[in-house]
């Protein structure tokens, strides 16, 4: 929206130029306000932590100079009175805060450094930590920033050995009980490593015993096991005598029952035989009497039938034979129509055309005749004979594409092409003789004979 603005949530907004609360102008954090151009004025102040490292040589109460490294940890209070306090010192540079904070901070470690001891200030690091927030927490807070974290990373001696000679004792000290610990360690393994090996031996010795003690026991347990395996084997032995004998009797009294019950199935066997043969004598004879009336009806039914069998078969055998017939008159009408349809009428069509051509062709001729009166009467021919084959296959044209059946085979097709070359050579004779019969100087022939044809 034109002409309001808001700040980001890590920012305060410093409105001037309009009226406020005894403050040189207003906070706005968290939310927009309208900023009027020309009457108002509106600068971003960073709510940001920033960080400041001081690493500052400093002078302890026994003389001693320690070089002491700490990182704060600070930023702009939340408050609003912090940051006013903040927004008139630090606006135009907030790059200040974190210059000014570490020169604050240096100055306060050494001020309390100097009042400490080596030893002090090396065990009790968080105590310094805790005097120099507390030593410079009302000037901060004058500024508008409040600490968040102090923490001292490192105290160096600079090399003069003050450090390392405090720890020297407790080192000697260290190492001595180290070393002691070691022997004790190094005895109590020896001793173990011997109380190891009597046990060792004291465990051969027990084993050889029960060694021994298990073989003495195999080998009883072996002659105990023999003595009753050669008991059961004698028990096995008269067991079995005692089954051969037992089943030697019920072999005999089973032998004695089959030959008992064989006996009577003997008997039985003959009785259902002899049954047998009265049954089957029985059926027999009622069979025989059964036969010979069925072969008497059978004789009687196979005359009766005899005696009608002819006269049916004549009678199916006539109307079979009329039936043919009319069939084969209407297949002898059917077949006439097709000739007449298939061949006479293309035919006679097929003539008329050879006809016309005929008469076109004698024309031609005429033409050609008057043309050639000059010629003698062998080149004419020559040349209608020449023509002759074209004849023949227009004559033969007409039957390609019509629908003629031979009904004799190889033979009806030769008497077809005999027809065709007849024709042609009726249509030659007749051109021969429209042209103008025999050539001047040729003799007549006799009433009755042809003129023979040239090779």
């Amino acid at each position: 929206m034109l002409f309001y603005k808001v700040p980001a949530p890590n920012e305060a907004m410093l409105i001037s130029g309009g009226k406020t609360d005894g403050a040189p102008f207003r906070v706005v954090t968290g939310h927009g306000a309208f900023v009027l151009p020309v009457f108002r004025k509106a600068e971003f102040l960073t709510l940001s932590m920033f960080e400041a490292e001081v690493s500052e040589p400093c002078v302890t109460k026994q003389g001693i100079a320690l070089n002491v490294t700490a990182v704060i940890a600070a930023k702009v209070g939340n408050d609003a009175e912090s940051i006013v306090n903040a927004g008139q010192r630090f606006l135009s540079d907030q790059q200040q805060m974190s210059v000014l904070t570490g020169r604050i901070f240096a100055g306060h470690l050494r001020s309390i450094i100097g009042s400490m001891t080596v030893e002090e200030i090396i065990t009790e690091r968080q105590k310094l930590a805790t005097q120099v927030l507390e030593g410079s927490k009302e000037e901060m807070a004058r500024m508008g920033l409040i600490v968040d974290a102090l923490q001292i990373q490192s105290i160096d001696d600079m090399k003069l050995g003050y450090v390392a000679a405090m720890a020297a004792p407790h080192n000697a000290a260290i190492q001595q009980a180290a070393k002691i610990a070691q022997a004790a360690a190094d005895q109590a393994a020896a001793e173990a490593e011997q109380a190891g090996q009597r046990k060792q031996a004291e465990f051969a010795r027990q084993t050889t015993v029960a060694q021994a003690q298990f073989a003495a026991e195999v080998k009883a347990a072996q002659a105990e096991a023999d003595r009753k395996a050669a008991e059961a084997e004698q028990e096995s032995q008269r067991q079995q005598a005692d089954y051969q004998r037992q089943t030697a009797v019920a072999k005999a009294g089973f032998e004695a029952e089959i030959q008992v019950a064989n006996a009577k199935a003997a008997q039985t066997a003959a009785q259902a035989t002899q049954e047998s043969v009265r049954e089957q004598a029985d059926y027999e004879r009622q069979t025989s009497v059964a036969r010979a009336g069925f072969e008497a009806e059978t004789n009687a039914a196979q005359a009766k039938a005899s005696q009608s069998g002819p006269l049916a078969a004549a009678q199916a055998q006539k109307d079979v034979t009329d039936a043919q017939a009319i069939l084969a008159q209407r297949q002898a009408e059917l077949r006439q129509a097709q000739l007449v349809g298939e061949v006479v009428k293309p035919a006679e069509a097929e003539a008329e055309r050879i006809r016309i051509l005929a008469k076109a062709d004698a024309e031609k001729t005429e033409i050609q005749a008057a043309a050639a009166a000059s010629n003698n009467r062998v080149s004419l021919d020559q040349l209608l004979i020449q023509q002759l084959p074209l004849i023949v296959e227009k004559a033969a044209a007409g039957l390609s594409s019509a629908n003629v059946t031979v009904l004799n085979g190889s033979d009806g097709l030769s008497e077809i092409v005999s027809g065709l070359v007849g024709q042609g050579l009726a249509i030659f004779d007749s051109i021969r003789g429209g042209v103008g019969g025999v050539n001047p100087g040729t003799p007549a022939l006799p009433a009755g004979e042809d003129r023979p044809k040239p090779s």
